[in-house]
């Protein structure tokens, strides 16, 4: 199965990349996705096109939103959600799927089907560890309270990063099967990177990534 890899950042493909190559097939490919949602929809939507994959698989680092994931392990999420495109900000925010807004209608004339704040991924296959719904933000969470607002407007949040959903909103677009793994490198709001476990939660996400890769080639 062709297969598009994709990292958000040089600094994780540095770690990434030699973990995954021997699951890597000659027909694969491994590409940056960039920082953030606005380059990572951009240039996903680039990518898919230029390479025509058969899956996604983005992999990289998140901040738990729930202690109940642990620092430093993988998980492939089942959907992943966007948060910020609404109304309002921390506790005034509103989803735009609760005001009623799709975030993409549909097209009949290309198939495309309608989107709205949340897009179920691919997690079929081998039994990995699995985390239910990974919300995607312009910006990390910098307190306690940030952490709260999220959590308010997605209940069932377990982590956050910052390209989950544009990867999959392109791949949706595209009818391209997404999966996200992502290592838990900190507990979301903490900004004190002493605490961070950054290395071992890439090697993780490696890992896992490279299993979910190998057996579904």
């Amino acid at each position: 199965m062709r297969t598009l890899f994709l990292v958000p950042t040089d600094l994780e493909r540095q770690v990434l990349a030699p973990l995954v190559a021997p699951a890597v097939g000659r027909d694969d490919r491994l590409e940056l996705c960039g920082f953030g949602p606005v380059a990572a929809a951009a240039r996903t939507s680039l990518l898919v096109a230029r390479h025509q994959p058969e899956r996604v698989v983005l992999v990289g680092i998140a901040g738990r939103l729930d202690d109940r994931l642990a620092l430093a392990a993988a998980y492939r999420f089942q959907q992943v959600g966007c948060f910020g495109i609404g109304v309002g900000s921390r506790d005034d925010f509103i989803p735009a799927g609760s005001l009623g807004w799709l975030q993409w209608p549909g097209d009949t004339a290309d198939g495309s089907p309608a989107i709205g704040d949340a897009i179920a991924c691919a997690t079929d296959g081998i039994a990995t560890p699995r985390a239910d719904l990974l919300l995607t933000a312009c910006a990390a969470s910098a307190t306690a309270d940030d952490v709260l607002a999220r959590k308010r407007a997605f209940p069932t949040a377990v982590a956050e990063d910052m390209e989950g959903f544009a990867v999959a909103f392109a791949c949706r677009l595209a009818g391209v099967p997404c999966e996200i793994v992502r290592g838990i490198s900190n507990t979301a709001g903490d900004r004190d990177q002493s605490r961070w476990q950054t290395t071992a939660a890439l090697h993780a996400a490696g890992d896992l990534a490279a299993q979910v890769i190998a057996r579904a080639s």
